[in-house]
């Protein structure tokens, strides 16, 4: 018996056993099998070990996907991208200038596509912002967990205007070495939803971004204090 002898469920079922690049690799090989990768049934589960992979042409978002990943696991990119954009180098900006809108394209597509979205992680993805997850929070209603681990962008905007705004299905909450959110958003959570399991493992603990003042030249300073002495 051959493989396009079987059924559209049964060759669901058996993709589903298959990683991305060979459930593509194998719609190429007719038309049937190309129609089994295109039912969005099959991509209920998504997993990207990097940014750059959302850009591959080897899934398909639809109204099954359920859970979402996206991890950064590069440290050494994940370190350009964690450096705040006034302290980079031209260098360092050009690495970023490369990738810094992939996950936040990404995710507006989500928002369009995958209404019935249940859990997102993202981790290590260094440029999303408040407004990516208000966005996604607004669009997905009925995401039960997001989880989100050193993503340096995020404040306490996301669980003031996202999560308590928009999180009425959220039950977990994770906002963990997310060192731009602090005790005063952490607790808008706890007071206003109070049936969210929160968890934020250093977050509030760690050293918020600020641009430091600019310093007056000792030079000029003491001009200053010559011409009024």
């Amino acid at each position: 018996m051959q493989l396009t002898q079987l059924n559209r469920e049964c060759l669901l079922h058996l993709c589903s056993f298959l990683d991305k690049d060979s459930r593509r690799n194998l719609s190429r090989t007719c038309h049937q099998l190309l129609e089994v990768f295109l039912d969005h049934r099959l991509w209920n589960l998504l997993h990207f070990s990097s940014p750059s992979q959302l850009k591959r042409d080897n899934f398909v978002l639809g109204p099954s996907l359920r859970c979402l990943t996206i991890c950064w696991y590069s440290s050494r990119v994940l370190q350009v991208c964690n450096i705040e954009d006034w302290l980079k180098t031209s260098f360092q900006k050009d690495i970023c200038g490369k990738h810094e809108r992939l996950v936040s394209t990404f995710l507006a597509h989500v928002c369009i596509m995958c209404p019935n979205l249940l859990h997102l992680t993202l981790s290590g993805c260094g440029h999303i912002t408040d407004q990516d997850l208000i966005s996604v929070l607004q669009s997905c209603r009925k995401l039960r967990s997001l989880h989100l681990e050193n993503c340096v962008r995020i404040t306490d905007c996301i669980l003031e205007e996202g999560v308590v705004a928009h999180g009425n299905s959220l039950e977990e909450l994770k906002v963990d070495f997310c060192r731009n959110i602090t005790q005063v958003g952490l607790q808008t959570v706890r007071e206003n939803r109070p049936g969210i399991q929160l968890s934020a493992e250093r977050s509030a603990d760690m050293i918020p971004d600020s641009k430091p003042e600019e310093k007056v030249p000792l030079r000029r300073m003491l001009q200053k204090v010559l011409q009024f002495s």
